[in-house]
């Protein structure tokens, strides 16, 4: 397995894995939601996106960005983590936290979270590797 920061000739392989990641979360986004996600993940130096390969295909894909803390030096969010459903349970998704954390640790941002479906089949690998807050309740406001 490989796991590497996009480049601008992953796009298409990209695109396809991020639209079967919204589908199965039953995210509707307009094409141009794509096209600037796209450039962000390759010229925003906050935000990043990386590929897990296989045998040289491209089966998984995470996003993820650095921010301030109050408390801490910095966090690292996982926004999205996706692996082809014809691939699971081979450790791609496990090998993805492990290097996304450790490329946060490296640049200072040591702390990395992220959410995820309370049912989500996923929580069997997160429940192992991260730490579940009990009795904390995520909120979104949104206008």
């Amino acid at each position: 397995m490989e796991i590497r920061f996009l480049t601008e000739s992953d796009r298409a392989s990209w695109e396809l894995l991020a639209r079967a990641k919204d589908t199965y979360f039953a995210v509707e986004r307009a094409d141009d939601a794509y096209d600037r996600t796209w450039r962000r993940l390759l010229d925003d130096d906050r935000i990043r996106g990386i590929a897990a390969l296989l045998d040289g295909r491209m089966v998984g894909i995470a996003h993820y960005l650095f921010h301030a803390s109050v408390w801490y030096s910095g966090k690292c969010y996982l926004a999205d983590l996706f692996v082809d459903p014809e691939v699971r349970r081979r450790g791609v998704a496990t090998a993805v936290i492990e290097w996304v954390a450790r490329d946060a640790d490296e640049h200072g941002y040591p702390s990395l979270y992220w959410n995820t479906l309370e049912d989500a089949p996923a929580r069997a690998l997160y429940d192992k590797v991260g730490k579940f807050h009990k009795g904390l309740i995520h909120y979104a406001y949104r206008r």
